[in-house]
């Protein structure tokens, strides 16, 4: 059976690329109540600031903002709170001993619904770049800016 790509996603994360130098990527599942739901379906989101954690075994979302949904009664949710991560505990595990060592992070890169309508996230553990890492990046794909300008100019 081939594996189906996920679906164009509803938030994106496009600092982390910048920010991050991206070593492993995970799709995993987001607890969410129906109100966050009909709200990311509308584009209602933002990961601008969120991370991922691993306490007492569980993976959580932090910083993950999704605005209230307009048409909910009084009973709407929390725009900042924390949402588990649904993973199974070898995977859990195997992220936990990759996060322990040094400078390494979990960074959301993208949230989406697949092609059974469940929210889904796209996790990374991820480095910090620094400052002369980001100009090394600049660096080169200002570089592969030119260099496909000049190619298409000799068309």
């Amino acid at each position: 059976m081939q594996k189906k790509t996920p679906t164009t996603p509803t938030v994106r994360n496009r600092k982390a690329r910048h920010r991050f130098e991206i070593l492993e990527k995970l799709h995993c599942g987001l607890a969410l109540r129906g109100t966050e739901v009909k709200s990311l379906r509308t584009g209602q989101g933002s990961l601008d600031e969120a991370y991922a954690h691993i306490t007492a075994g569980e993976v959580w979302l932090v910083g993950f903002h999704i605005a209230p949904y307009s048409h909910a009664h009084a009973d709407n949710h929390e725009p900042k709170r924390r949402r588990k991560l649904l993973l199974r505990r070898v995977e859990i595990h195997k992220l936990e001993t990759k996060v322990t060592q040094k400078g390494l992070t979990l960074v959301p890169l993208e949230v989406y619904f697949n092609d059974r309508g469940l929210v889904k996230v796209m996790l990374a553990v991820a480095r910090g770049k620094s400052r002369s890492d980001k100009r090394q990046d600049m660096k080169k794909t200002e570089h592969q800016r030119e260099m496909d300008r000049a190619m298409r100019r000799r068309r």
